[in-house]
């Protein structure tokens, strides 16, 4: 048998039963205090945890487990409290915080408006709340013009100032109701989210004359410009389809130095369109070999010797015929396509000038120019594929001259710096195309590793008649020899023109006075023949 235990339990003063109280009072309620027992463990169970169970006046055990009861019931009431406001501060964290990383996902970092993300969903809400008959969303879209001027001469700290100030601007000047975000790099939109046309180009005005106003930057001032394009939301037109017109209304904005503010029309989608076409067969056209060189003699004015020759590059296309330079260098550029372009065109020239050495003698000095497009700058590569062309060709780097614009040299960074060294120290002559168009100094000609500076056509236009150009002709020259250099003027269409260079002792010249662009057996003609061209 189990051993017998005597247990014996405290009982609180006052609950012990009183040995006074009839046994019947207490029998009587003993049914009943159990009941009433289970019934509130039930409640406290099922989570009333306010329930208290009265005590009898019998202060007997059946008290005590009660009293117990509805201590326990109450230490649980508090502790569930507190959990309560615990998990109720910790929601309200965690909502803040999702509060603020959806802020911030749909926030530009740099100037606080919004983002690509923001601009879509307020569009897309303006779109789904627009009702028949009622007027529609419309989108500006907004582009710096010469923006990356600043961040090259100025670095990124300046541009950044800039972008920021203009965010402002765009925020103060557009209206409560508009969204402004940042598309990223210098390009901005602002939705508005019921606009009409005019309401549209009143408010593209608005922020066009706010872009206006100077803005200081410590000792640097910047007077920013910038492109708009407009689209009216059309009816069953979504997000990404107004957006794109808007777009494409921008870029047309700003191939129209005349308008900066362009509304879509479906004509500028379509050019758009033919723009891409137009890229992907650039690619191929050096593979198909649809892509022909030209080249433009360089003349001593003194003699009307032959110096040289510039390359150009033409494209035989194979629907449109022969398209010049303009027509797909800015958008090779903009592709990525010019430097597999301009790598066929330094070899193909190089093997051109190899076969024209047979016909000369080797003691006449005989340049070949070929021009160098600012992202082959970029390249880390250039310098080894220049000597590789002039070794595989054969070509002494001194008949190489490499033709690059002065906001190319002017904009150059280390990689950039870099490589025109590089190019100097291997022999390779460099200069400076269409001097005169953009930052012209004295001060940055002495720093450049340059051998010659081409004189932009525009400054010779009117020399003819004009005695005060051609003053500033002269001071041009004077300028270039000042830095060590030799001039070289393009664009010399006239017998007078030629005359007058001659007279302010200008030694080279090139234009069509002296010849057109021509084949390469027309170049091997001229140097058998031998003779001068008209000066």
């Amino acid at each position: 048998m189990p051993e017998s235990y005597t247990v014996e339990v405290d009982v609180p003063a006052g609950l012990a039963q009183d040995p006074r109280t009839p046994a019947s009072e207490v029998s009587g309620e003993d049914d009943d205090r159990l009941s009433q027992v289970v019934e509130g463990i039930i409640r406290i169970a099922s989570g009333d945890l306010d329930t208290n169970i009265p005590v009898s006046k019998a202060r007997d055990q059946v008290d005590a487990v009660i009293t117990g009861i509805n201590l326990l019931a109450g230490e649980l009431n508090e502790v569930y409290a507190d959990f309560e406001e615990r998990v109720d501060t910790r929601t309200r964290e965690l909502q803040e915080a999702h509060e603020q990383m959806q802020h911030m996902a749909m926030t530009d970092p740099l100037t606080g408006v919004g983002n690509r993300p923001s601009l879509i969903q307020a569009l897309e809400a303006a779109v789904n709340a627009r009702r028949d008959g009622e007027p529609g969303p419309a989108v500006l879209m907004l582009d710096l013009d010469g923006f990356k001027d600043i961040n090259d001469s100025f670095g990124h700290g300046a541009g950044d100032l800039v972008l920021m100030e203009i965010a402002a601007r765009l925020v103060s000047t557009a209206g409560a109701n508009a969204v402004v975000a940042r598309l990223g790099g210098d390009e901005f939109a602002v939705v508005l989210p019921v606009s009409t046309s005019g309401f549209a180009q009143v408010a593209a005005t608005k922020i066009l004359e706010s872009l206006k106003r100077r803005i200081q930057l410590d000792d640097l001032d910047v007077w920013p410009r910038a492109s708009i394009g407009i689209h009216l939301a059309a009816p069953n037109e979504n997000a990404s389809d107004i957006l794109l017109r808007a777009d494409t209304a921008m870029y047309a904005a700003k191939e129209d130095s005349q308008r900066r503010i362009k509304h879509f029309e479906p004509v500028m989608l379509y050019k758009r369109q033919l723009r891409r076409k137009t890229a992907v067969e650039l690619r191929e056209a050096v593979g198909l070999n649809q892509l022909q060189l030209a080249y433009q003699p360089v003349v001593e004015l003194g003699s009307g010797r032959m110096q040289g020759v510039e390359t150009l590059v033409r494209w035989n296309h194979p629907t449109r015929g022969l398209l010049m330079p303009d027509s797909f260098i800015p958008l090779a550029e903009e592709t990525g396509v010019i430097v597999g372009l301009g790598r066929w065109v330094l070899r193909t020239a190089l093997e051109e000038l190899a076969r024209w050495r047979n016909l000369m003698p080797e003691s006449e000095p005989f340049k070949l120019r070929v021009n160098l497009a600012a992202p082959e700058l970029h390249r880390m590569d250039l310098v080894d594929h220049v000597r590789r062309a002039l070794s595989e060709t054969g070509t002494p780097p001194s008949s190489l001259v490499l033709e690059i614009t002065e906001g190319a040299f002017v904009a150059g960074g280390e990689v950039e710096t870099y490589s025109l060294k590089s190019l100097q120290a291997l022999g390779v002559g460099l200069e400076i195309d269409d001097f005169g168009t953009g930052y012209s100094s004295i001060s940055y000609l002495r720093r450049l590793p340059v051998d010659t500076v081409k004189v932009d056509r525009s400054l010779i236009a009117d020399i003819d008649d004009d005695d005060g150009q051609l003053r500033f002709v002269e001071a041009v020259h004077n300028l270039i020899h000042a830095a060590g250099m030799e001039a070289v003027f393009e664009g010399v269409e006239t017998a007078e023109q030629a005359w007058q260079l001659r007279k302010l002792g200008c030694c080279s010249g090139q234009g069509y006075y002296f010849g057109r662009p021509i084949a390469a057996e027309e170049v091997a003609r001229l140097l058998q023949d031998g003779g001068p061209l008209p000066v």
